[in-house]
């Protein structure tokens, strides 16, 4: 508890404008306090809080810049995400009818099959031709 008091009066001391302050350490009955003001019974221990460092604006400056950075590629990449997102359902959506389409072609090719297996005499070679030209649709609509 102690060095993480002494790490937020740090901290705060640090964020203070350039001007060095005294920060007085003080222990009262087996509990320590930190404050600008010294221990009332007179008992304080006066801490030396380094001056903070001239170009804390320019560092400031710095992190609000990278902090904007930051928000910007984290928003470019969430638009990605979603572009990313958009393709793949575009691209599942036309497999998707690609496969309906195939499994269409598939279904005719079969009947004709059948119907060229059934035809009389006089409509076989109609019913053959009608099977094969199924069948070469399919070999260019759906590769295997």
């Amino acid at each position: 508890m102690t060095r993480t008091m002494m790490a937020a009066v740090m901290v705060c001391a640090l964020a203070q404008p350039a001007a060095a302050q005294t920060v007085y350490k003080c222990t009262v009955g087996g509990k320590t306090s930190y404050g600008e003001q010294p221990c009332a019974d007179g008992k304080a221990t006066a801490l030396a809080v380094p001056a903070a460092p001239a170009d804390v604006d320019a560092a400031r400056d710095r992190l609000e810049r990278d902090k904007a950075r930051l928000a910007a590629l984290q928003k470019e990449l969430a638009a990605d995400e979603a572009r990313a997102e958009r393709d793949n359902q575009r691209v599942a959506r036309a497999a998707a009818t690609t496969r309906q389409k195939c499994e269409r072609l598939r279904l005719q090719g079969k009947w004709a099959q059948e119907d060229a297996a059934r035809a009389d005499k006089t409509t076989v070679a109609s019913a053959r031709l009608k099977a094969k030209r199924q069948a070469e649709a399919m070999a260019v609509e759906c590769p295997a």
